[in-house]
């Protein structure tokens, strides 16, 4: 389709996003060719090509909830929205290298896909956390454009049933799952095979999240949870006489790059076969009374020098430190 000027002279792209559903499917094709009769699938012989990969049982570990089929659905319904640039709100809009996108994010989602499928480094989202107050639910969360604009009242609209997501709804983390999901896996269809994407979070919903997550990624996918200091005073507002003063930021991906490792204690005056190394402190952390089997008097077995037992004890019990000797 040939791209069209508006009146403001801007070139207007025609960015529909794909077909999701049509997408696997050719993937599918691709890997088992077999398995397609007359263009459908053929679940029996997709069965016998995967073997003992399928699981035959009717009950087995997963995350489900109220919802989770029209989540999935909603991530099969085309966008039909169109990116417009805004050159009088930009800076340097011919030359930048730099991209905001401002609309519903399942939309700007849909409308990346082409673009920038398998494609990003790195996603950072920070999405609401299901305290009951910030995060407003549409009924029909399959939204469009138009329906984002009217629920966020940026324009006039008519009819449109909006629920605050409040703990006494009955289907509370079902809702916070159900918008979360489909924004969830199209994210992980723009990652590079090397890419990583972190999500913030807080103990409201870290729980689910974790378990969404290990779905839509893969549980081998998980990196870490890492832990952060939100808060630097005691919260007096908690009237659980706890002062929760951190969040936690999930990572998931291939791996990341952290500090290098301190290798200037390490040595090889042996020639260890497994390469340099270095001594650590063997005492425990436990009294005896706390850790009595920590407490033993470690012998040499080669020499016979006894070198006692720490008023901690030893870090390992007796029989993993003869192992280890």
């Amino acid at each position: 389709m040939a791209n069209k000027k508006t009146p403001g002279n801007e070139t207007k792209m025609p960015l529909t996003s794909g077909d999701v559903t049509a997408e696997r499917t050719d993937a599918l094709r691709r890997l088992f060719p077999e398995v397609f009769a007359e263009g459908k699938i053929d679940f029996e012989k997709l069965k016998l090509v995967l073997g003992e990969e399928i699981d035959e049982g009717r009950e087995r570990y997963g995350l489900t909830w109220a919802g989770k089929a029209d989540a999935i659905r909603a991530i099969q319904v085309p966008g039909t929205g169109t990116l417009m640039p805004a050159r009088e709100e930009s800076v340097n809009f011919d030359a930048t290298e730099n991209l905001m996108i401002e609309g519903d994010n399942l939309e700007v989602l849909k409308l990346l896909q082409k673009a920038y499928h398998g494609k990003i480094k790195m996603i950072y989202i920070d999405p609401p956390y299901n305290t009951g107050k910030e995060f407003i639910y549409p009924d029909n969360f399959r939204e469009g454009l138009q329906d984002y604009l009217r629920y966020s009242g940026q324009v006039d609209g008519e009819g449109l049933k909006l629920t605050s997501n409040s703990e006494t709804s009955g289907r509370y983390h079902s809702k916070w799952l159900s918008m979360m999901y489909p924004r969830l896996f199209l994210a992980r269809n723009l990652l590079r095979e090397d890419g990583v994407i972190f999500v913030s979070i807080d103990d409201h919903e870290v729980h689910n999240l974790r378990h969404l997550m290990d779905e839509v990624f893969g549980e081998e996918q998980f990196i870490a949870q890492f832990v952060w200091k939100s808060r630097q005073q005691k919260d007096n507002r908690n009237i659980t006489g706890a002062s929760i003063d951190h969040e936690y930021v999930l990572c998931y991906g291939r791996r990341v790059r952290g500090e290098q490792r301190d290798t200037s204690q390490y040595s090889n005056p042996d020639n260890d076969p497994r390469g340099p190394w270095t001594s650590a402190n063997m005492v425990g952390l436990a009294t005896a009374d706390r850790r009595p089997n920590l407490h033993y008097d470690l012998i040499d077995p080669a020499t016979g020098i006894n070198y006692g037992r720490p008023r901690l004890g030893w870090r390992y019990d007796k029989n993993t430190m003869a192992r280890l000797v």
